[in-house]
């Protein structure tokens, strides 16, 4: 005969078990229910997540418990209505959060800081943000930044890589005057001269404090307060260089073509290495403009321009006829000639047919197919064109009216 005290506990158990079954199902219903509403918003106000966030940024299921973290501060009491029907406890959470205390501002300090989607060295790199430029510090999680760059792009970086800044501290490095260096490569020294020790290496758009001139240098401070020496003949002051700017179809073919054999670079944006957009984005950045940072975002903005027959197919003489050089080409993956594909890959018409992107090195390359230089995959591709030079779009910012980088 079976022991009761036994089964009444094994019978005991199993009722528990029910029980903890049951509330996880209905833990589980609530999660996938605030998913939902999450999902159904982001469609509308965050699409993007590379440049506006909404997410769960923690969740404790078994104890019906979430956390949600945005960028978006007015979307906060419009989400707490949606999820007044919700059985869970849901705390919001705004970025820039308490992680980052009042130094919501950065500086990159580095030649090139790069950026990656998560906050891991492992981590794919997103993109690259260069010396001086002004960032918004949006979280701190253990050594890593979460930041939003000039164009709006949002990833995560080396606390290392960005001077964090009050607002003080950032109206104080503002009004101090700036160079902006000039050479695709070169160094900062210790001394005002060639044979002394190494600061650090500089890339062209790298932005410095100006302190003083001295024996054909410049006395130059970094971000993070690191003083150093570079040539005259390297930098010009920042205010004098956004001045020169002119975004002609010249200068900007002209700064492509300077950037010619660079290695491609996924995530790269500097003459360090590029990607496809990144390219795209540095020969307008060098011609004084700020341009989305990803091809599927770039083929966004400006002005749409025919380049498809009737069927939807690459027409050369369309593109022949309707193309002006410094336009963008736009590709999809593989064979996908649909004009709603998703877009993999950029490229800056020249005139005549050809091209010059970022696929494997920087390199140019013609649509018509009797070119010696014909390049019949990326032509296959082709889906769509858009013109930037002379277009009012919010998304194309003249970086003399950008406030990352004037006073």
């Amino acid at each position: 005969m079976k022991n009761p005290k036994i089964v009444l506990t094994l019978i005991f158990i199993l009722f528990l078990g029910l029980i903890s079954e049951t509330r996880a199902q209905i833990d589980s219903t609530q999660y996938r229910r605030i998913v939902q509403i999450l999902k159904d918003n982001s469609e509308t106000v965050a699409p993007d997540k590379r440049i506006k966030i909404l997410e769960i940024a923690g969740a404790n299921i078994p104890n019906n418990e979430y956390i949600i973290q945005t960028t978006e501060r007015e979307l906060v009491t419009q989400l707490q209505q949606k999820l007044s029907n919700v059985e869970a406890k849901i705390i919001f959470s705004t970025l820039p959060d308490s992680s980052v205390g009042e130094k919501i501002h950065g500086i990159a300090n580095l030649s090139v800081a790069n950026l990656r989607t998560r906050p891991s060295h492992a981590a794919e790199m997103a993109t690259q943000v260069l010396l001086g430029t002004q960032v918004d510090i949006l979280q701190k999680i253990a050594g890593d930044f979460r930041i939003r760059t000039p164009e709006g792009y949002i990833a995560w970086v080396p606390t290392s890589s960005v001077t964090a800044m009050t607002n003080m501290e950032l109206n104080l490095w503002r009004k101090k005057t700036k160079l902006i260096y000039i050479e695709e490569f070169g160094r900062s020294y210790s001394a005002a001269n060639k044979t002394s020790l190494r600061v650090s290496d500089l890339v062209y758009g790298n932005i410095l404090s100006l302190v003083k001139e001295e024996k054909g240098y410049y006395k130059v401070e970094y971000p993070d307060k690191r003083v150093a020496y570079i040539l005259k003949d390297e930098a010009i002051r920042l205010d004098e260089w956004i001045n020169s700017r002119q975004a002609t179809p010249e200068n900007i073919i002209s700064s492509a073509k300077s950037m010619l054999g660079l290695p491609y670079l996924w995530g790269g944006t500097s003459v360090k290495g590029v990607d496809c957009s990144g390219f795209t984005k540095t020969s307008f950045y060098m011609n004084g403009f700020v341009i989305p940072r990803d091809a599927s975002q770039q083929v966004l903005a400006g002005e749409r321009i025919e380049i498809l027959d009737e069927e939807g197919n690459f027409s050369p003489e369309l593109a022949l006829k309707n193309l002006n050089p410094a336009d963008l080409l736009f590709f999809a993956g593989g064979k996908n000639r649909n004009s709603n594909a998703r877009i993999t890959h950029v490229a800056l018409y020249l005139g005549n047919g050809e091209f010059i992107h970022a696929a494997g090195t920087v390199r140019i390359n013609s649509m018509l197919k009797d070119a010696e230089n014909f390049d019949d995959f990326q032509t296959r591709t082709v889906v769509a064109a858009r013109r930037y030079i002379g277009t009012k779009d919010e998304q194309i910012k003249n970086i003399k009216e950008h406030s990352y980088y004037t006073n």
